[in-house]
């Protein structure tokens, strides 16, 4: 366990950037091979959208680091947090702190999102694309990747996670990510019990649902636990999915010109 936080205390950006890599290269041929829904559309075209995003979400997010960083230091240095506050072996603080930190970093402000009106316009992006897949995992309009990124420092507050814990959250978080947008389909026998622990493709295809209330479900990005247990939790056969968002039918969602200005675009009507 030792070696494992003094590996993400000072993993090297590179790689980072093959584990994320390596992620969406496996997901991506994964659904060529079990795919749930067989899409009749050009997979790169497609994918170049949605990478776009990838790469304003990584750009935005490393103008976030430094912050992230003094937060986690200043926490440590000032006994401020929840796992500052309490003494955990290292296995028990690694796993406190990756739940807090998804909670608050990926479940809550998710929740947030789908509340208040003018955060919603922007979340719209994500749910705007009909071919959900591993590459829409980070298509994020850059103004929701700001919200997330600061419920990423709030998370590190309300936690006090050692950096180290910090980097191997958001490490986590994206492969969780890119593997429950994957279009993959998971035999029953490892679906179900994986989904008592980790969001799967299976839980999470049910948000992207086009009409409420399956839209306004299943928040979770790395544990299941927090929408079974905020009671928003929603089962959905992939049968009876369909992508997109209603408010957004016949928009086109692979346009990034009309992506970038849909969270601007006051004829855009939301049920809030």
């Amino acid at each position: 366990m030792e070696s494992i936080a003094a590996y993400f205390e000072s993993i090297p950006s590179l790689h980072r950037a093959l584990i994320i890599a390596g992620g969406i290269t496996l997901f991506w041929m994964l659904e060529s091979v079990i795919p749930v829904f067989r899409f009749r559309y050009n997979k790169w075209k497609h994918a170049s959208v949605n990478i776009f995003f990838t790469f304003t979400t990584v750009i935005i997010n490393l103008g976030f680091v430094l912050l992230i960083v003094f937060g986690s230091q200043w926490c440590r240095q000032n006994n401020f947090g929840l796992l500052q506050w309490v003494s955990l072996p290292l296995w028990a603080q690694m796993l406190a702190g990756l739940l807090v930190l998804d909670l608050v970093g990926a479940y809550l402000v998710h929740l947030i999102q789908h509340k208040i009106k003018w955060m919603w316009k922007f979340h719209l992006v994500h749910h705007a694309d009909t071919f959900v897949d591993t590459t829409t995992a980070n298509r994020h309009h850059p103004g929701e990747s700001v919200f997330r990124a600061v419920f990423t420092v709030l998370a590190v507050f309300v936690s006090g996670a050692p950096i180290w814990l910090v980097m191997m959250y958001q490490t986590l978080s994206v492969v969780l990510s890119q593997f429950n947008h994957a279009n993959i389909r998971l035999p029953s026998w490892v679906e179900k019990p994986l989904g008592w622990l980790i969001v799967t493709p299976g839980m999470h295809r049910v948000h992207h649902h086009y009409v409420r209330p399956e839209t306004d479900s299943n928040y979770g990005n790395i544990f299941s636990l927090w929408d079974r247990l905020f009671g928003t939790y929603r089962f959905t056969p992939a049968s009876e999915l369909r992508y997109g968002l209603d408010v957004l039918e016949g928009r086109n969602d692979g346009s990034l010109t009309e992506q970038l200005t849909v969270p601007f675009d006051k004829k855009v009507k939301t049920d809030y």
